[in-house]
């Protein structure tokens, strides 16, 4: 059995719901569809203020989509000490961090060539 598409718009409008309705931070968009070798389409980065705000943030994003669109992350990484989570839903890779860990890997300096936007908190 085919596993079905979902536009990416509307996962990436449904990942960005998940995030905000737990107060994530610092919402930024990587656009990587116009770089050579990417392995997703997009990133989507942002942070919370403790481990305990991380796993609700990455435990949101997959309620929301899973009960949007019925769709559920392919693979999910660091949930244990949730400093940084990845949630890979193939197109979009959706990266948690705690602000400190983000401001060290600072990922987004590493795709400098991506267009980046930025979502202004709501709260």
């Amino acid at each position: 059995m085919a596993k079905k598409t979902v536009n990416n718009d509307i996962l990436l409008a449904n990942i960005i719901k998940g995030i905000e309705e737990v107060k994530g931070n610092d919402i930024d968009i990587l656009d990587l569809r116009e770089i050579d070798n990417s392995a997703c389409d997009y990133f989507i980065i942002c942070n919370g203020n403790s481990n305990t705000q991380v796993n609700a943030i990455v435990t949101s994003v997959q309620k929301t989509v899973s009960k949007e669109l019925k769709d559920k992350p392919w693979h999910v990484e660091g949930a244990e000490n949730a400093e940084w989570v990845l949630m890979d839903y193939v197109n979009i890779v959706v990266h948690v961090f705690q602000k400190h860990i983000r401001e060290y890997y600072n990922i987004e300096s590493l795709w400098g060539d991506a267009k980046i936007t930025t979502i202004q908190n709501k709260y």
